[in-house]
């Protein structure tokens, strides 16, 4: 194991001296900034040769950007991804497609392409103003002629803008909408098959069949797993925006998300989502008021240098954690590291998972993905 945790006393200069490494490899591995300061309990990535990966095989390992993703930090991503999967298109009530807002998206399919990682189109229920809308999930499902003419405009963009699969990312469905949702992927998958595309689905994080409440319920995961080329598990946000302070994935959560799932999907099938963030809660929290700041895993690690908390670890969640008061307000933060990556890689590995996919690559976090490539290669082609 690569991973050292920052104790008492601990400089830059002499981790490096103690692992036998440059320290600028230390520094670059963990995006450090001048002055270098390093917080009690912080995870870092020492870095080692990566070429033979201890678990000898190739990971499929997808990651979603929006169009206006920073080009360095696409550039510095781009060798750890299998596919890489546009956020995103929608659609209108009559079925014609809506593309990404304010951005184009020619600039990333072209860099996939060059990069060998497949351009994947992520098709959401958005409508023409941009905001998710459950409502348009039911008028596409009632109308014969808009989910044709819907199946038709995707075949055609990818074919014309060089997409190589379609990620369906349709959440909060109504319980009387599972039926048709499941028609729906079935004809949308074979004619994307029919033209030599592939398509995944996303869906919630799911224990058990009959798991009540708007997220689960219209999701039926062995019919979609049996329609699809893989099935993201979106095993992340148990801690949110406006959830009560906690871990964002819990490692706990997340094997039994998954024990349920190879039971309805194959497990070669399954791609497990992987958060790339951080939450800030101000406390108290108060609910319905309350609402978490977003931010990145290294951003979270210098937060807490700089304002001298001790980064903790939650041995059953897997997760760290630190408090923090500004301006006589207390704060809670969770995030993810290097730790609670190689917590889900070794879940991927233990029940041979598809792959991971990243939610999201926005924010460059090089130790996560030196992480990844010490423990798998990377898949590219095919799907």
């Amino acid at each position: 194991m690569s991973i050292y945790i920052v104790r008492a006393g601990d400089s830059v200069d002499s981790i490096a001296a103690a692992a036998a490494l440059p320290v600028d490899d230390v520094i670059f591995a963990n995006q450090l900034l001048y002055p270098y300061r390093l917080a009690l309990g912080q995870a870092l990535w020492l870095p080692e040769e990566v070429s033979a990966p201890e678990y000898g095989r190739a990971l499929f390992a997808n990651g979603y950007a929006y169009p206006f993703i920073n080009d360095y930090v696409l550039q510095q991503s781009l060798p750890y991804l299998s596919s890489l999967s546009v956020f995103s298109y929608g659609f209108t009530p009559a079925g014609e497609l809506v593309p990404p807002r304010y951005w184009p998206d020619e600039p990333l399919i072209a860099a996939a392409l060059a990069a060998n990682v497949r351009p994947i189109l992520t098709l959401t229920p958005f409508g023409a103003d941009g905001q998710f809308n459950n409502n348009l999930i039911s008028e596409l499902l009632a109308d014969d002629a808009a989910r044709a003419r819907l199946n038709e405009a995707v075949v055609t963009i990818m074919q014309t803008k060089g997409y190589q699969g379609v990620d369906v990312d349709f959440e909060y469905i109504y319980a009387e909408d599972r039926d048709g949702f499941t028609a729906w992927v079935g004809e949308l998958a074979a004619a994307l098959h029919e033209a030599g595309f592939s398509i995944s689905v996303a869906v919630a994080p799911k224990t058990y069949a009959g798991q009540p409440g708007l997220l689960y319920q219209g999701q039926d995961y062995a019919a979609l797993g049996a329609l699809v080329d893989y099935v993201l598990v979106m095993t992340y946000e148990w801690g949110y925006t406006y959830s009560e302070p906690m871990p964002i994935a819990p490692l706990d959560w997340v094997r039994r998300v998954v024990e349920y799932a190879v039971t309805e999907i194959a497990p070669e099938k399954i791609d497990l989502g992987i958060a790339n963030y951080a939450y800030d809660w101000p406390l108290p929290y108060v609910k319905g008021e309350t609402a978490a700041r977003s931010f990145g895993s290294v951003e979270a690690m210098r937060q807490a240098a700089e304002v001298g908390a001790a980064i903790e670890f939650d041995e059953t969640a897997y997760s760290p954690h630190y408090n923090y008061t500004l301006d006589g307000v207390e704060h809670e933060v969770w995030f993810e590291d290097v730790r609670s990556l190689s917590g889900k890689l070794a879940l991927i590995d233990e029940y041979g998972l598809h792959g991971g996919g990243w939610w999201q690559v926005m924010r460059l976090y090089r130790a996560g993905w030196l992480e990844l490539a010490a423990k798998f290669s990377i898949a590219k082609g095919g799907f």
